[in-house]
C-alpha cells in the first residue's frame, strides 16, 4: 500500500473524530460511579459515551475511539470512571463491560450505518440498546461472573439495574445525535460510508 493509499485509509479528520470520542467518553467519567443493589459492577455515564460513538462515528471509527481510550487505560491513565486505570482494571468484575463496549459501539455503528442518510429518532434509540447495552451486557455477564464466582443468573439479574439508566442514556444519546445530524448532515455515518467507498472506486 502506498503512502497516498495509507493517507486515504485513515484521513486526519477520521483520526480527530476518533480522539475527540475517546476523550468524550473520558469526560463522561468524570462524575464517578455509583455501586447498588451490592453489585460489584458500578453505574457510570460512560456507556453514554459508547452510544454517542457508535451512532456518530459509524462502525470502525468508534470501536478504534474505544481502543484508543483503553489502550490509554492500560498504560495507567485513570481514564476511567472514578479515576481507575492501570492494567488492574482488566482483571475486575467490570472486565468484560469495558472489553464490551468495543463491539457494543461498532454495533450501534453498524446499525446506524444502515439505518440510511436519515435515520429516525426511533432507530436510533434501539441502536444504542442494541449495542451500547445489549452487546455490552453479552459481554459484562459472563465475565463478572467468572470473576466473582457467582451463577451466571445472578450476574445476569444484578445487571438488571442498569437497564433503567440505560434507556434513559439510549434516549439522550439518540435526540443528540439527531440533532446533530439534523445541522451536520455529512456526520451521518451512511453518508459517511458512502464517501468512503466512492473514493475508494476511484
Amino acid at each position: 500500500m502506498s503512502k497516498e493509499d495509507k493517507r486515504r485509509s485513515f484521513p486526519t479528520g477520521d483520526l480527530a473524530r476518533v480522539a475527540v470520542f475517546a476523550a468524550v467518553i473520558a469526560v463522561l467519567g468524570l462524575p464517578g460511579a455509583l455501586n447498588v443493589f451490592g453489585n460489584a459492577v458500578p453505574i457510570t455515564l460512560q456507556t453514554l459515551g459508547i452510544m454517542l460513538a457508535g451512532a456518530v462515528l459509524g462502525t470502525w471509527r468508534a470501536a478504534l475511539a474505544v481502543v484508543v481510550l483503553l489502550v490509554l487505560v492500560a498504560a495507567g491513565l485513570p481514564l476511567l470512571s472514578g479515576g481507575r486505570g492501570g492494567l488492574a482494571v482488566f482483571a475486575a468484575p467490570s472486565t468484560g463491560f469495558l472489553l464490551g463496549w468495543i463491539p457494543g459501539a461498532a454495533v450501534t455503528g453498524w446499525l446506524v450505518e444502515r439505518a440510511g442518510r436519515n435515520p429516525s429518532l426511533g432507530r436510533l434509540v434501539l441502536a444504542c440498546l442494541a449495542g451500547g447495552a445489549g452487546v455490552v451486557y453479552l459481554f459484562g455477564i459472563p465475565v463478572q461472573a467468572l470473576v466473582t464466582g457467582v451463577p451466571l443468573g445472578t450476574a445476569a439479574w444484578l445487571t438488571l439495574a442498569f437497564v433503567p439508566g440505560d434507556l434513559i442514556k439510549a434516549v439522550v444519546a439518540a435526540v443528540v445525535v439527531r440533532g446533530t445530524q439534523r445541522a451536520y448532515p455529512d456526520a451521518v455515518p451512511a453518508v459517511h460510508l458512502e464517501r468512503v467507498r466512492s473514493a475508494k472506486e476511484r
